[in-house]
Protein backbone atom coordinates (compact mmCIF):
# COMPACT_ATOMS: atom_id res chain seq x y z
CA UNK A 1 0.00 0.00 0.00
CA UNK A 2 1.40 3.39 -0.95
CA UNK A 3 1.86 5.89 1.78
CA UNK A 4 3.53 9.47 2.17
CA UNK A 5 7.49 9.00 2.22
CA UNK A 6 6.03 11.49 5.46
CA UNK A 7 4.48 8.67 6.69
CA UNK A 8 7.08 6.09 6.35
CA UNK A 9 9.91 8.20 8.26
CA UNK A 10 7.05 8.36 10.97
CA UNK A 11 6.43 4.47 11.34
CA UNK A 12 10.28 3.80 10.99
CA UNK A 13 11.33 6.11 13.60
CA UNK A 14 8.19 4.60 15.96
CA UNK A 15 9.86 1.04 14.50
CA UNK A 16 12.94 2.05 16.51
CA UNK A 17 11.39 2.82 19.85
CA UNK A 18 11.28 6.69 19.16
CA UNK A 19 8.45 8.41 21.54
CA UNK A 20 9.50 11.62 22.06
CA UNK A 21 11.27 14.07 19.00
CA UNK A 22 12.97 17.74 20.29
CA UNK A 23 12.50 20.48 18.20
CA UNK A 24 11.55 23.48 16.78
CA UNK A 25 9.19 23.57 13.71
CA UNK A 26 10.57 24.58 10.38
CA UNK A 27 8.57 24.71 7.07
CA UNK A 28 11.07 22.82 5.81
CA UNK A 29 9.90 19.42 7.55
CA UNK A 30 5.89 19.70 7.77
CA UNK A 31 5.66 16.64 5.47
CA UNK A 32 6.87 14.77 8.41
CA UNK A 33 5.06 16.69 11.03
CA UNK A 34 1.88 16.76 9.35
CA UNK A 35 2.11 12.76 9.59
CA UNK A 36 3.35 12.77 12.97
CA UNK A 37 0.08 14.42 13.97
CA UNK A 38 -1.89 11.31 12.79
CA UNK A 39 -0.17 9.31 15.67
CA UNK A 40 0.04 11.24 19.04
CA UNK A 41 -1.07 8.52 20.97
CA UNK A 42 2.95 6.81 19.79
CA UNK A 43 4.90 10.03 19.22
CA UNK A 44 5.12 13.27 20.98
CA UNK A 45 6.71 16.52 19.59
CA UNK A 46 7.96 18.40 22.65
CA UNK A 47 8.32 21.87 20.75
CA UNK A 48 11.36 23.81 22.13
CA UNK A 49 12.28 27.27 22.44
CA UNK A 50 15.80 27.24 20.42
CA UNK A 51 17.34 24.43 18.68
CA UNK A 52 20.39 24.77 20.92
CA UNK A 53 17.88 23.88 23.90
CA UNK A 54 16.16 21.83 21.53
CA UNK A 55 19.62 19.59 20.67
CA UNK A 56 20.46 19.12 24.48
CA UNK A 57 17.36 17.70 25.48
CA UNK A 58 17.44 15.35 22.66
CA UNK A 59 21.61 14.80 23.38
CA UNK A 60 20.16 14.26 27.08
CA UNK A 61 17.30 11.76 26.27
CA UNK A 62 20.07 9.79 24.23
CA UNK A 63 21.37 9.39 27.65
CA UNK A 64 18.42 8.49 29.63
CA UNK A 65 17.51 5.72 27.13
CA UNK A 66 20.11 3.09 28.11
CA UNK A 67 21.92 3.93 25.23
CA UNK A 68 19.22 4.36 22.55
CA UNK A 69 19.64 7.60 20.31
CA UNK A 70 18.01 10.76 21.23
CA UNK A 71 16.40 12.04 17.97
CA UNK A 72 16.28 15.90 17.13
CA UNK A 73 14.39 17.40 14.10
CA UNK A 74 15.63 20.91 12.87
CA UNK A 75 14.96 23.10 9.82
CA UNK A 76 18.02 23.76 7.23
CA UNK A 77 20.22 26.65 7.71
CA UNK A 78 19.33 28.39 10.79
CA UNK A 79 17.80 25.82 12.41
CA UNK A 80 21.04 23.39 11.85
CA UNK A 81 23.31 26.22 12.98
CA UNK A 82 22.08 26.63 15.84
CA UNK A 83 21.69 23.05 17.21
CA UNK A 84 25.53 22.72 16.21
CA UNK A 85 26.65 23.02 20.12
CA UNK A 86 24.61 19.78 20.84
CA UNK A 87 26.18 17.45 17.67
CA UNK A 88 30.06 18.94 18.98
CA UNK A 89 28.91 17.75 22.52
CA UNK A 90 27.60 14.50 21.11
CA UNK A 91 30.42 14.11 19.17
CA UNK A 92 33.19 14.73 21.74
CA UNK A 93 30.73 12.97 24.54
CA UNK A 94 30.09 9.60 22.82
CA UNK A 95 26.79 10.29 22.92
CA UNK A 96 24.11 8.77 20.37
CA UNK A 97 22.32 11.41 18.09
CA UNK A 98 20.13 11.01 15.16
CA UNK A 99 19.56 14.98 13.72
CA UNK A 100 16.50 15.31 10.97
CA UNK A 101 17.13 18.15 8.86
CA UNK A 102 15.26 19.52 6.45
CA UNK A 103 16.73 20.88 3.01
CA UNK A 104 15.62 22.74 0.05
CA UNK A 105 13.59 20.75 -2.83
CA UNK A 106 15.61 18.54 -4.69
CA UNK A 107 15.03 20.42 -8.18
CA UNK A 108 17.03 23.36 -5.92
CA UNK A 109 20.21 21.77 -5.20
CA UNK A 110 23.08 23.56 -6.24
CA UNK A 111 21.38 26.97 -6.92
CA UNK A 112 21.75 28.71 -3.08
CA UNK A 113 18.65 28.30 -2.47
CA UNK A 114 16.83 30.15 1.14
CA UNK A 115 19.08 28.37 3.77
CA UNK A 116 20.57 25.94 1.61
CA UNK A 117 23.99 24.31 2.57
CA UNK A 118 26.27 21.52 2.04
CA UNK A 119 25.40 19.82 5.04
CA UNK A 120 28.37 16.76 4.02
CA UNK A 121 30.92 19.71 4.85
CA UNK A 122 29.34 21.65 7.02
CA UNK A 123 29.03 18.54 9.68
CA UNK A 124 31.87 16.51 8.50
CA UNK A 125 33.72 17.23 11.91
CA UNK A 126 30.88 16.76 14.22
CA UNK A 127 29.15 14.02 13.05
CA UNK A 128 29.78 9.69 12.23
CA UNK A 129 27.92 10.47 8.94
CA UNK A 130 25.82 12.75 7.02
CA UNK A 131 22.74 10.55 5.25
CA UNK A 132 21.10 13.01 2.12
CA UNK A 133 17.73 11.10 1.59
CA UNK A 134 17.04 12.20 -2.26
CA UNK A 135 15.52 8.52 -3.56
CA UNK A 136 12.11 7.82 -2.27
CA UNK A 137 13.07 4.59 -2.21
CA UNK A 138 15.52 4.78 0.61
CA UNK A 139 13.94 7.06 2.56
CA UNK A 140 13.13 4.17 5.84
CA UNK A 141 16.37 2.78 4.73
CA UNK A 142 18.39 5.64 5.88
CA UNK A 143 16.35 5.79 8.95
CA UNK A 144 17.49 2.55 9.83
CA UNK A 145 21.23 3.08 9.01
CA UNK A 146 21.25 6.58 10.99
CA UNK A 147 20.26 4.85 14.00
CA UNK A 148 22.94 1.64 13.84
CA UNK A 149 25.69 3.86 13.37
CA UNK A 150 24.90 6.08 15.87
CA UNK A 151 24.86 3.18 18.41
CA UNK A 152 27.10 1.62 17.34
CA UNK A 153 30.79 1.27 17.95
CA UNK A 154 31.99 4.93 19.58
CA UNK A 155 28.21 6.60 19.81
CA UNK A 156 27.46 10.01 18.37
CA UNK A 157 25.50 12.03 16.15
CA UNK A 158 24.16 10.77 12.47
CA UNK A 159 22.58 13.18 10.58
CA UNK A 160 19.85 12.33 8.11
CA UNK A 161 18.67 15.47 5.38
CA UNK A 162 15.49 15.50 4.32
CA UNK A 163 14.92 17.52 0.91
CA UNK A 164 11.56 19.65 1.54
CA UNK A 165 9.32 17.99 -1.34
CA UNK A 166 10.35 14.55 -0.63
CA UNK A 167 8.08 13.84 2.24
CA UNK A 168 4.71 14.36 0.41
CA UNK A 169 5.81 11.48 -2.56
CA UNK A 170 4.11 8.41 -2.22
CA UNK A 171 6.45 4.99 -1.73
CA UNK A 172 5.76 1.48 -1.56
CA UNK A 173 9.15 0.56 0.51
CA UNK A 174 8.52 -0.83 3.49
CA UNK A 175 9.38 0.04 6.77
CA UNK A 176 13.20 -0.94 7.41
CA UNK A 177 13.59 -3.12 10.67
CA UNK A 178 15.77 -1.56 13.06
CA UNK A 179 19.66 -3.54 12.56
CA UNK A 180 20.51 -5.75 15.39
CA UNK A 181 23.52 -3.88 17.34
CA UNK A 182 27.12 -5.58 16.59
CA UNK A 183 29.41 -6.07 19.89
CA UNK A 184 33.05 -6.48 19.79
CA UNK A 185 34.37 -9.19 22.33
CA UNK A 186 37.74 -9.58 24.41
CA UNK A 187 39.97 -12.31 23.30
CA UNK A 188 40.31 -14.90 25.63
CA UNK A 189 44.14 -14.47 25.67
CA UNK A 190 43.16 -10.82 26.59
CA UNK A 191 41.45 -11.57 29.30
CA UNK A 192 44.01 -13.56 30.72
CA UNK A 193 46.68 -10.84 30.09
CA UNK A 194 44.52 -8.20 31.81
CA UNK A 195 43.93 -10.71 34.90
CA UNK A 196 47.31 -11.56 34.99
CA UNK A 197 48.64 -7.67 35.14
CA UNK A 198 45.88 -6.93 37.31
CA UNK A 199 47.52 -9.88 39.76
CA UNK A 200 50.96 -8.59 39.73
CA UNK A 201 50.44 -5.00 40.48
CA UNK A 202 50.76 -3.60 43.19
CA UNK A 203 49.32 0.05 43.14
CA UNK A 204 46.74 -0.71 40.21
CA UNK A 205 44.30 1.98 39.14
CA UNK A 206 40.74 1.34 37.48
CA UNK A 207 39.16 4.44 35.94
CA UNK A 208 35.26 4.04 34.77
CA UNK A 209 33.90 6.55 32.05
CA UNK A 210 31.37 7.47 29.49
CA UNK A 211 31.03 3.86 27.92
CA UNK A 212 29.40 2.24 31.09
CA UNK A 213 27.26 5.50 31.63
CA UNK A 214 23.98 3.85 30.42
CA UNK A 215 25.09 0.43 32.27
CA UNK A 216 22.33 -1.36 34.26
CA UNK A 217 22.15 -1.66 38.08
CA UNK A 218 23.62 -5.00 37.89
CA UNK A 219 26.44 -4.06 35.84
CA UNK A 220 27.54 -1.88 38.60
CA UNK A 221 27.04 -3.50 41.17
CA UNK A 222 29.40 -6.36 39.37
CA UNK A 223 31.86 -3.12 38.99
CA UNK A 224 31.69 -3.05 43.15
CA UNK A 225 31.87 -6.63 43.77
CA UNK A 226 35.14 -6.30 41.44
CA UNK A 227 36.51 -3.63 43.31
CA UNK A 228 35.99 -5.75 46.52
CA UNK A 229 37.29 -9.06 45.26
CA UNK A 230 40.49 -7.79 43.31
CA UNK A 231 40.97 -5.22 45.91
CA UNK A 232 40.51 -2.39 43.49
CA UNK A 233 40.23 1.37 43.82
CA UNK A 234 37.53 2.23 41.33
CA UNK A 235 37.68 6.03 39.92
CA UNK A 236 34.75 7.91 38.27
CA UNK A 237 35.70 10.19 35.26
CA UNK A 238 34.97 13.24 34.45
CA UNK A 239 31.16 14.16 34.34
CA UNK A 240 30.90 10.52 35.53
CA UNK A 241 30.41 10.26 39.47
CA UNK A 242 27.45 8.17 39.41
CA UNK A 243 28.94 5.04 38.28
CA UNK A 244 30.85 4.11 41.50
CA UNK A 245 29.42 4.60 45.30
CA UNK A 246 31.06 7.86 46.74
CA UNK A 247 31.04 6.45 49.98
CA UNK A 248 32.45 3.10 49.46
CA UNK A 249 35.54 2.18 50.39
CA UNK A 250 37.06 1.35 47.59
CA UNK A 251 36.65 5.02 45.87
CA UNK A 252 39.62 5.72 44.36
CA UNK A 253 38.69 9.59 43.89
CA UNK A 254 37.44 11.26 41.30
CA UNK A 255 39.00 11.97 38.20
CA UNK A 256 38.34 15.21 36.65
CA UNK A 257 39.60 17.95 35.33
CA UNK A 258 42.24 19.67 37.79
CA UNK A 259 42.70 16.66 40.03
CA UNK A 260 43.84 18.18 43.59
CA UNK A 261 47.30 18.01 43.91
CA UNK A 262 47.28 15.88 46.82
CA UNK A 263 45.03 13.04 44.90
CA UNK A 264 47.06 13.11 41.56
CA UNK A 265 50.30 13.07 43.46
CA UNK A 266 49.36 9.25 45.00
CA UNK A 267 47.91 8.26 41.52
CA UNK A 268 50.83 8.79 40.10
CA UNK A 269 52.73 6.04 42.22
CA UNK A 270 50.71 3.47 40.25
CA UNK A 271 51.84 1.06 38.44
CA UNK A 272 48.64 0.11 36.14
CA UNK A 273 46.20 1.75 35.07
CA UNK A 274 42.97 0.30 33.27
CA UNK A 275 40.82 2.52 31.82
CA UNK A 276 37.27 0.76 31.81
CA UNK A 277 35.05 2.16 29.57
CA UNK A 278 36.56 5.80 29.41
CA UNK A 279 37.87 7.37 26.15
CA UNK A 280 40.87 9.13 28.07
CA UNK A 281 40.20 12.95 26.88
CA UNK A 282 42.46 15.99 28.13
CA UNK A 283 40.24 16.38 30.50
CA UNK A 284 40.74 12.59 32.34
CA UNK A 285 44.13 12.94 31.30
CA UNK A 286 45.25 16.32 32.88
CA UNK A 287 46.14 17.55 29.58
CA UNK A 288 47.76 14.39 28.75
CA UNK A 289 50.11 14.40 31.71
CA UNK A 290 48.21 11.44 33.33
CA UNK A 291 48.80 9.07 31.58
CA UNK A 292 51.42 10.85 29.39
CA UNK A 293 50.53 10.97 25.44
CA UNK A 294 51.52 9.64 23.28
CA UNK A 295 53.96 6.79 25.22
CA UNK A 296 51.85 6.58 28.94
CA UNK A 297 54.67 6.39 31.47
CA UNK A 298 53.16 3.82 33.15
CA UNK A 299 51.13 0.36 31.28
CA UNK A 300 47.71 1.17 30.31
CA UNK A 301 45.22 -1.29 30.08
CA UNK A 302 42.49 0.59 27.54
CA UNK A 303 38.93 -1.07 27.37
CA UNK A 304 36.68 0.88 24.55
CA UNK A 305 33.92 -0.93 22.59
CA UNK A 306 35.44 0.74 19.58
CA UNK A 307 39.08 -0.66 18.31
CA UNK A 308 39.47 2.79 15.74
CA UNK A 309 39.66 4.48 19.64
CA UNK A 310 42.00 2.13 20.87
CA UNK A 311 45.35 3.24 20.25
CA UNK A 312 44.45 6.95 18.28
CA UNK A 313 46.01 8.84 21.31
CA UNK A 314 47.67 6.64 23.88
CA UNK A 315 49.83 3.48 22.70
CA UNK A 316 48.44 1.24 25.71
CA UNK A 317 50.00 -2.02 26.66
CA UNK A 318 46.79 -3.99 26.26
CA UNK A 319 43.63 -2.76 24.10
CA UNK A 320 40.77 -3.99 24.20
CA UNK A 321 38.05 -3.73 22.29
CA UNK A 322 34.96 -4.82 23.83
CA UNK A 323 31.71 -3.37 26.32
CA UNK A 324 33.50 -2.83 29.75
CA UNK A 325 30.47 -4.55 31.21
CA UNK A 326 31.77 -8.12 29.86
CA UNK A 327 35.27 -7.61 31.30
CA UNK A 328 33.99 -6.97 33.82
CA UNK A 329 31.81 -10.24 34.03
CA UNK A 330 34.57 -12.03 32.94
CA UNK A 331 37.12 -10.77 35.26
CA UNK A 332 34.21 -12.06 37.97
CA UNK A 333 34.94 -15.25 36.40
CA UNK A 334 38.21 -15.93 35.95
CA UNK A 335 38.22 -15.42 40.50
CA UNK A 336 40.45 -13.01 42.33
CA UNK A 337 44.42 -13.38 42.94
CA UNK A 338 44.99 -15.29 46.15
CA UNK A 339 46.94 -12.30 47.58
CA UNK A 340 44.93 -9.36 46.40
CA UNK A 341 44.57 -8.45 50.16
CA UNK A 342 47.86 -7.28 49.99
CA UNK A 343 46.86 -3.73 48.23
CA UNK A 344 44.34 -2.93 51.15
CA UNK A 345 46.70 -0.28 52.34
CA UNK A 346 46.81 1.25 48.50
CA UNK A 347 43.51 1.30 48.42
CA UNK A 348 42.81 2.54 52.04
CA UNK A 349 45.18 5.70 51.03
CA UNK A 350 43.72 6.97 48.20
CA UNK A 351 39.84 6.62 49.63
CA UNK A 352 41.28 8.25 52.59
CA UNK A 353 42.51 11.19 50.28
CA UNK A 354 39.18 11.40 49.08
CA UNK A 355 37.50 11.40 51.86
CA UNK A 356 39.24 14.24 53.16
CA UNK A 357 38.66 16.24 49.67
CA UNK A 358 35.08 15.73 50.46
CA UNK A 359 34.54 16.69 53.99
CA UNK A 360 31.17 18.93 54.36
CA UNK A 361 34.04 22.23 54.94
CA UNK A 362 33.75 25.54 53.56
CA UNK A 363 34.52 29.17 54.55
CA UNK A 364 32.18 31.80 54.20
CA UNK A 365 33.20 34.54 51.86
CA UNK A 366 32.24 38.11 52.35
CA UNK A 367 31.31 39.19 48.84
CA UNK A 368 28.45 36.02 48.40
CA UNK A 369 27.60 32.35 49.17
CA UNK A 370 29.93 29.83 49.05
CA UNK A 371 28.51 27.90 46.60
CA UNK A 372 29.58 24.68 48.68
CA UNK A 373 27.09 25.57 51.61
CA UNK A 374 24.40 24.60 48.54
CA UNK A 375 25.57 21.93 47.05
CA UNK A 376 26.07 19.96 50.64
CA UNK A 377 22.47 21.12 51.59
CA UNK A 378 20.97 19.80 48.28
CA UNK A 379 23.24 16.68 48.28
CA UNK A 380 20.79 16.30 51.36
CA UNK A 381 17.57 16.06 49.63
CA UNK A 382 18.93 13.88 46.49
CA UNK A 383 16.44 11.05 46.04
CA UNK A 384 18.36 7.96 44.99
CA UNK A 385 17.17 7.83 41.63
CA UNK A 386 17.56 11.81 40.71
CA UNK A 387 18.56 12.85 37.49
CA UNK A 388 21.13 15.64 38.15
CA UNK A 389 22.42 18.17 35.36
CA UNK A 390 25.51 20.53 35.30
CA UNK A 391 26.36 23.19 32.82
CA UNK A 392 29.70 24.47 31.88
CA UNK A 393 31.75 26.02 34.90
CA UNK A 394 33.54 26.50 37.74
CA UNK A 395 30.51 26.07 39.98
CA UNK A 396 30.55 22.86 38.94
CA UNK A 397 33.33 21.77 40.81
CA UNK A 398 31.28 22.44 43.93
CA UNK A 399 28.69 19.77 42.76
CA UNK A 400 31.64 17.02 42.21
CA UNK A 401 33.60 17.72 45.47
CA UNK A 402 30.65 17.86 47.81
CA UNK A 403 27.69 15.61 46.81
CA UNK A 404 28.01 12.20 46.94
CA UNK A 405 26.97 10.59 44.08
CA UNK A 406 26.46 6.95 43.85
CA UNK A 407 24.92 4.01 41.79
CA UNK A 408 20.93 4.76 40.65
CA UNK A 409 21.45 8.28 40.16
CA UNK A 410 21.78 9.79 36.89
CA UNK A 411 24.49 12.69 35.94
CA UNK A 412 24.17 14.43 32.29
CA UNK A 413 26.20 17.13 31.27
CA UNK A 414 28.54 18.40 28.05
CA UNK A 415 31.23 16.62 28.77
CA UNK A 416 33.24 18.70 26.30
CA UNK A 417 32.37 21.59 28.35
CA UNK A 418 29.93 23.25 26.02
CA UNK A 419 27.78 26.23 28.44
CA UNK A 420 23.80 26.25 28.08
CA UNK A 421 23.37 22.41 28.48
CA UNK A 422 22.26 22.70 32.18
CA UNK A 423 18.78 23.84 31.74
CA UNK A 424 17.44 21.95 28.78
CA UNK A 425 19.06 18.59 30.29
CA UNK A 426 17.11 19.64 33.44
CA UNK A 427 13.93 20.00 31.44
CA UNK A 428 14.56 16.67 29.13
CA UNK A 429 14.88 14.60 32.14
CA UNK A 430 11.92 16.05 34.08
CA UNK A 431 10.05 15.46 30.45
CA UNK A 432 11.45 11.58 30.06
CA UNK A 433 11.45 11.06 33.86
CA UNK A 434 7.83 12.40 35.21
CA UNK A 435 7.72 12.37 39.06
CA UNK A 436 11.29 11.99 39.81
CA UNK A 437 13.67 14.36 41.06
CA UNK A 438 15.39 16.77 38.34
CA UNK A 439 17.96 18.99 39.56
CA UNK A 440 20.02 21.03 37.76
CA UNK A 441 22.93 23.52 38.16
CA UNK A 442 23.59 26.38 35.89
CA UNK A 443 25.93 29.38 35.84
CA UNK A 444 24.66 33.40 35.21
CA UNK A 445 26.37 33.10 32.03
CA UNK A 446 24.91 29.55 30.63
CA UNK A 447 21.32 30.49 32.45
CA UNK A 448 20.58 33.28 29.86
CA UNK A 449 22.21 31.23 26.89
CA UNK A 450 19.68 28.66 27.59
CA UNK A 451 17.38 29.43 30.09
CA UNK A 452 14.26 30.28 27.82
CA UNK A 453 13.46 26.06 27.99
CA UNK A 454 11.56 26.82 31.28
CA UNK A 455 8.87 28.00 28.74
CA UNK A 456 8.98 24.43 27.46
CA UNK A 457 9.16 22.93 31.46
CA UNK A 458 5.87 24.97 31.87
CA UNK A 459 4.14 24.08 28.21
CA UNK A 460 4.51 20.53 29.46
CA UNK A 461 4.61 20.22 33.05
CA UNK A 462 8.47 19.09 33.64
CA UNK A 463 8.93 19.97 37.16
CA UNK A 464 13.21 20.83 36.99
CA UNK A 465 14.53 22.33 40.33
CA UNK A 466 17.12 24.89 38.36
CA UNK A 467 19.89 26.34 40.73
CA UNK A 468 21.33 29.59 39.78
CA UNK A 469 25.09 30.55 40.65
CA UNK A 470 24.85 33.91 40.02
CA UNK A 471 28.70 35.63 40.47
CA UNK A 472 28.06 37.91 37.97
CA UNK A 473 30.69 37.34 35.42
CA UNK A 474 32.13 34.48 33.15
CA UNK A 475 34.00 33.03 36.60
CA UNK A 476 35.87 30.14 34.59
CA UNK A 477 37.50 32.68 32.17
CA UNK A 478 38.28 35.33 34.97
CA UNK A 479 40.34 32.35 36.54
CA UNK A 480 41.93 31.25 33.84
CA UNK A 481 42.80 35.09 33.14
CA UNK A 482 44.52 35.28 36.83
CA UNK A 483 46.54 32.21 36.37
CA UNK A 484 47.89 33.05 32.65
CA UNK A 485 48.31 36.99 33.31
CA UNK A 486 48.67 37.29 37.38
CA UNK A 487 47.85 40.56 38.56
CA UNK A 488 46.14 42.06 35.95
CA UNK A 489 43.06 43.47 35.52
CA UNK A 490 40.29 40.84 33.29
CA UNK A 491 36.93 42.49 34.93
CA UNK A 492 35.81 44.16 31.44
CA UNK A 493 35.71 40.77 29.57
CA UNK A 494 34.36 38.49 32.09
CA UNK A 495 31.56 40.95 34.10
CA UNK A 496 28.23 40.42 33.66
CA UNK A 497 24.74 42.37 34.42
CA UNK A 498 22.29 40.17 35.40
CA UNK A 499 18.16 40.37 35.99
CA UNK A 500 16.55 38.94 39.37
CA UNK A 501 16.65 35.31 38.16
CA UNK A 502 13.90 34.39 40.60
CA UNK A 503 11.62 37.37 39.35
CA UNK A 504 12.80 35.86 35.81
CA UNK A 505 11.13 32.55 36.97
CA UNK A 506 8.11 33.87 38.21
CA UNK A 507 7.28 34.90 34.89
CA UNK A 508 7.40 31.88 33.18
CA UNK A 509 5.26 30.97 35.88
CA UNK A 510 7.90 29.07 37.77
CA UNK A 511 8.77 29.20 41.22
CA UNK A 512 11.28 32.02 42.10
CA UNK A 513 13.82 31.64 45.24
CA UNK A 514 16.55 34.15 46.39
CA UNK A 515 19.77 33.02 48.59
CA UNK A 516 21.99 36.21 49.19
CA UNK A 517 23.48 34.87 52.18
CA UNK A 518 24.76 31.49 54.24
CA UNK A 519 21.57 32.05 56.52
CA UNK A 520 19.21 31.46 53.68
CA UNK A 521 20.65 28.08 52.31
CA UNK A 522 19.34 26.09 54.28
CA UNK A 523 15.97 27.10 54.45
CA UNK A 524 15.52 28.42 50.47
CA UNK A 525 16.94 24.45 49.22
CA UNK A 526 14.20 23.08 51.31
CA UNK A 527 11.63 25.46 50.14
CA UNK A 528 12.57 24.34 46.46
CA UNK A 529 12.09 20.50 47.21
CA UNK A 530 8.67 21.25 48.63
CA UNK A 531 7.34 23.02 45.93
CA UNK A 532 5.24 20.65 43.54
CA UNK A 533 3.78 20.80 40.21
CA UNK A 534 5.76 23.70 38.90
CA UNK A 535 9.51 24.34 37.76
CA UNK A 536 11.86 26.17 40.72
CA UNK A 537 14.41 28.46 40.23
CA UNK A 538 16.72 28.99 42.88
CA UNK A 539 18.62 32.08 42.47
CA UNK A 540 21.60 32.10 44.82
CA UNK A 541 24.11 35.10 45.14
CA UNK A 542 27.41 33.44 45.15
CA UNK A 543 31.23 34.45 45.78
CA UNK A 544 33.13 35.48 42.93
CA UNK A 545 36.28 35.30 45.44
CA UNK A 546 35.77 31.50 45.85
CA UNK A 547 36.54 30.88 42.50
CA UNK A 548 36.15 27.12 42.65
CA UNK A 549 35.77 24.63 44.95
CA UNK A 550 39.66 24.05 44.96
CA UNK A 551 40.45 27.73 44.52
CA UNK A 552 39.64 31.27 46.27
CA UNK A 553 41.52 34.92 45.50
CA UNK A 554 40.52 37.12 48.51
CA UNK A 555 40.37 36.53 52.10
CA UNK A 556 37.34 33.97 53.92
CA UNK A 557 35.39 35.88 56.21
CA UNK A 558 34.06 32.96 58.67
CA UNK A 559 35.19 29.30 58.92
CA UNK A 560 31.40 27.76 58.21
Amino acid sequence: MSRTVGRVLAESLIAHGIDTIWMVPGESFLGLTDALTDIPDQMRLIVCRHEGGAGFMAVADGRMREGRAGVLLVSRGPGLSNAMVALHTAHHDATPLVVLCGQVERKDFGRLALQEQNYAKLLADVTKDVIEVNEVVQASESIARAFHLAESGTPGPVAVILPEDIFDELTDAPVAKPRPRVYGGARAEDLDQLASMLARAERPLVWVGGALANATAGTLAELQQLAEQWMLPVSPTHRRPQLFDNTHPHYGGYMGIRVPSGLIAEMRKADLLVSLGERLTDSVSQSYSFPTAPDPQLPLVHVWPDANEIGRVFRPDLGIAAEPADVIRALLRRGAPADAARRRGWVAGLNGIHQGLMAPNWDSMADGVNFAAVCIEIGKHMAPDAAVTSDAGNFSSFIHRYIGFRPGQNFLSSVVGAMGAGVPMAVAAAIRRPGKQSIGFVGDGGALMSGNEIATAMQYGATPIIIISDNKRYGTIGMHHEVRYPNRPYESAVKLTNPDFAAWARVFGAEGITISTEAEVEAGIARAFAVRGKPVVVHVHTSAEQMSAWRRRGAARVHG
